[in-house]
């Protein structure tokens, strides 16, 4: 067995752009500069260098190896151009290079010094697949408190098709035309346009967090949404599992006119509650039913108090949740999901 003390495998893959030196630009991989002494005397090992992560060019061009890495002495990370001098740094001791901070130009660096981005799988590679939940439930059910709860508890991320679409507007994204084309005149945006941002949205995170554990909100609402999610992901692929919160309507009314007190909804009346249910039953209740016939679909009981409804949740997002995350004491924000901490916002 390798020692208890020995580092992690190093799986990460570097991204640097936009360097003032364009030769410099490219993909950096795990570095496979065999063990040395560095300046300040520490042995390096496979993939690491003075004890933190290294990495060299992919394209192999690099005289220096690792050709991206820290230097102790210096308390910096350092990219070196293909000959092998140091060409930008950055002060600092985080354990990977910098991503939200700007670069300094070195001695042998031309401006601008270039943006880092880190890959947690080959970006060469097409992304590993998604873990996907799709969470359906009548309006007040508490779709969004459980997703939320997972998502700051238990490290699943928590994505609606609602916030991607206005996302994309929003940030000008390469479908933003095409969506505000449909919103605009009040249509619906087509499901395959939804869909792809929604792996979109996923394959980034994956890479650039390494999460893989997704519940999707309020989908699929229609067997058209699950042809599109075929249509997408391929129809080969398994279909996702689903977690179907029911409530009853009487439950459903009083959690929505209670919402109503501070919500600022202009949907959370009793008018609009009717309306949303019945819309419910007629184009989402038959997709729940497919599920529920290709055995996909878990039925959990929200009427009951949150404590014991997450509970239930817990236990049916186990199999793919990470024990150190399950088994930790609840945070701030899960406590004030649960009721058992006045909410700050």
């Amino acid at each position: 067995m390798p020692p208890t003390d020995a580092p992690i495998p190093n799986t990460l893959f570097i991204e640097v752009a936009g360097a003032g030196i364009p030769e410099i630009d490219g993909l950096f991989v795990p570095s496979t500069a065999p063990s040395a002494a560095s300046e300040s005397g520490t042995v390096s090992s496979l993939g690491y260098w003075n004890g933190k992560m290294a990495w060299d060019r992919a394209d192999g061009q690099g005289e220096r190896s690792p050709s991206l890495s820290y230097s102790n002495s210096y308390r910096s990370w350092r990219i070196a151009r293909l000959d092998g001098h140091l060409a930008y740094d950055i002060t600092c001791e985080d354990d990977l290079p910098p991503t939200d901070r700007e670069w300094h130009v070195y001695k042998k660096g031309v401006a601008p010094a270039p943006t880092i981005t880190i890959h947690h799988c080959d970006p060469r590679q097409p992304c590993p697949e998604p873990n996907v939940v799709f969470v359906l439930g009548g309006p007040g059910a508490g779709k969004g408190t459980m997703c939320e709860l997972a998502e700051a508890q238990l490290g699943w991320t928590h994505l609606s098709t609602g916030d991607i679409l206005r996302e994309e507007l929003a940030q000008g994204g390469p479908l933003a035309e095409t969506i505000d084309g449909f919103i605009t005149p009040g249509n619906l945006v087509p499901d395959e346009i939804v869909v792809t941002l929604l792996k979109r949205k996923m394959d980034t995170i994956t890479r650039t967090t390494g999460r893989n554990n997704f519940l999707i909100d309020g989908f699929p609402r229609s067997l058209g949404n699950l042809d599109a999610w075929y249509e997408v992901f391929g129809r080969h692929a398994e279909l996702p599992r689903m977690l179907y919160f029911e409530c009853p309507y009487p439950v459903l009314e009083e959690r929505i006119m209670g919402r109503a007190k501070y919500s600022g909804r202009s949907d959370d009346n009793l008018e609009s509650l009717k309306q949303r249910f019945d819309t419910f039953k007629a184009v989402t209740l038959p997709t729940v039913s497919l599920f529920k016939q290709k055995g996909r679909c878990v039925e959990i009981d929200t009427s009951p108090d949150r404590e014991t409804v997450y509970a239930e949740v817990v236990e049916h997002l186990a199999e793919h949740t990470e024990p150190m995350l399950a088994d930790r004491p609840l945070g701030e924000r899960a406590e004030e999901l649960l009721g058992l901490r006045k909410r700050t916002r």
